[in-house]
């Protein structure tokens, strides 16, 4: 498959949900267990037709471990705001969403939803929602203006303020390194295309685990490095907004460096903390009966899950990607003697991320099965979180697992009584927390769950158009409004189950 093929293949996941729907099933996804799913959402959020959303399934109620950690998530661009405040650097996000047409409505993350100024009474919404655990991200720029050199103090005592006030409030801080919000100064350089980053990476890693790091239960190194090949590089629809292929699977392979050189910087400090990476795992099923859709499955899948998955956990890339993408590519001319041995330096524990299934034809088209969200690449589907987990487990062993994301935007407005009635969300995470149930009871060892997100935020390319919060936000004001959903989830936590 060529390089040009293959990135039509993965554009066309992307946009998977303007793709023509199949006619239903295939006897192969039927006999692979993708039977539908109960309470799948329409487009656009609505709540199931039938009974009440927020009551619990008419089947008896299920109980998750005593210890499980319920949580949420953000990352510090979609919430800080404070973008040129207390010393804090530009970064590829900056100059991505203030170049005109990159963005919808050319928002910006400037403002966002100004937790940098508003973060105790958000910690404070998080006490109340009797969250277990938090898991956000550090603003490299924050602490390394230029990606480089001494630490900014200020942006460091910032996120010390936050650490500390989780554990105030008995709440567990789990903290990403990098949220895609990479230092400008550093994408002028070359950005991930250039391995020394990879190695700057290292030493900013190594400053914030020696100033906050033993405070820090568990460290995650790079969120969703797919993301920023494909987004990023392959579509162009991310900062940097490049569309170069071969230069994506070198940033693949120098995220993965950098994620392998982060864990050995902090196995140096001697800290008593875990850590492990944040990868977005897109189960991929073949469309159809045939040989070649469930060949093109098994190719998106390297694609998809085992580049990031084998490298990580087997010190190996898979041998069909690198045959695709051939011996003379920037990928396989960049990795040098030792690099995945440092890339499988080991970890405690793997982030998982759950959105979407993939459905492959037999030319390596995406079809759609399932109703989709406002975002239309998302189809629903909890069947799809069961597999998943399930089939790291399966292949991989019995690593610790944490789902560090999981949600959907709704078109959420402010009803006239001043409150949010999300009820699609509810059945969302009601349905997908059923599978999760499901997949602990069938033995994947998994400690905790954060919905994504805490907060209505900026959602990148998409500006503020689309809200995944269980907390509304009123922008012009910067209220805070828990919706529907929040409440919902508070009994979850309270009662430990559904």
């Amino acid at each position: 498959m060529s390089i040009l093929t293959r990135r039509r293949l993965l554009r066309r996941a992307a946009l998977s949900a303007t793709a023509t729907a199949g006619a239903g099933l295939s006897a192969a996804a039927a006999g692979a267990g993708l039977t539908a799913a109960t309470g799948v959402l329409a487009a656009g959020c609505d709540a199931p037709k039938g009974g009440d959303p927020t009551a619990a399934p008419t089947a008896e109620r299920v109980r998750f471990p005593h210890d499980f950690g319920w949580g949420a998530a953000t990352s510090a661009y979609q919430i800080e705001g404070a973008a040129k405040e207390d010393g804090r650097g530009e970064s590829v996000w900056d100059t991505f969403s203030h170049t005109p047409g990159r963005t919808r409505n050319g928002d910006t993350g400037d403002v966002a939803a100004d937790h940098y100024h508003r973060w105790a009474d958000d910690l404070d919404l998080m006490r109340d929602l009797g969250l277990r655990s938090y898991r956000f991200s550090i603003s490299w720029p924050r602490i390394q203006a230029d990606g480089t050199g001494k630490p900014n103090q200020r942006g460091l005592d910032f996120y010390k303020r936050i650490i500390g006030g989780l554990h105030e409030r008995g709440i567990a801080p789990m903290v990403t390194l990098f949220h895609w919000d990479l230092p400008q100064a550093l994408q002028d350089d070359g950005g991930w295309e250039n391995r020394d980053t990879a190695h700057r990476f290292a030493d900013y890693a190594d400053t914030v685990f020696r100033g906050i790091g033993d405070q820090v239960p568990v460290w995650l190194t790079i969120n969703e490095p797919k993301t920023v090949v494909q987004n990023g590089y392959l579509w162009g629809h991310h900062a940097p907004g490049r569309q170069d292929a071969d230069a994506a699977y070198l940033v693949a392979h120098h995220l993965q460096l950098a994620h392998g050189l982060a864990v050995r910087a902090l196995r140096a400090t001697g800290f008593d903390t875990r850590i492990g990476p944040a990868l977005n795992l897109h189960p991929c099923y073949p469309a159809d009966d045939s040989p070649a859709a469930a060949a093109a499955a098994t190719l998106h899948d390297g694609y998809e899950n085992r580049l990031y998955l084998d490298s990580i956990l087997t010190g190996a890339y898979p041998a069909d990607v690198l045959a695709d993408l051939g011996p003379d590519s920037r990928m396989a001319k960049g990795i040098r003697d030792g690099d995945l041995e440092t890339i499988a330096s080991p970890v405690d524990l793997l982030a998982v991320q759950y959105y979407t299934p993939l459905y492959l034809t037999g030319n390596g088209n995406t079809v759609t099965r399932w109703p989709t969200s406002e975002a239309d690449w998302q189809q629903i589907y909890p069947q799809g979180m069961y597999d998943i987990l399930t089939r790291v487990t399966r292949d991989y062993g019995p690593v610790p697992i944490t789902v560090t994301e999981n949600g959907l935007p709704c078109p959420d407005t402010l009803g006239p009584d001043g409150t949010v009635d999300d009820a699609g969300r509810i059945a969302f995470l009601r349905d997908h927390l059923t599978a999760v149930h499901r997949a602990i009871a069938d033995g994947v060892p998994l400690e905790s769950y954060h919905v994504w997100s805490l907060l209505d935020n900026f959602e990148w390319a998409e500006g503020y158009d689309q809200r995944w919060g269980l907390v509304y936000v009123d922008y012009p004001t910067q209220r805070r409004i828990p919706k529907r959903s929040a409440h919902w989830y508070r009994q979850v936590i309270r009662d430990n189950g559904l």
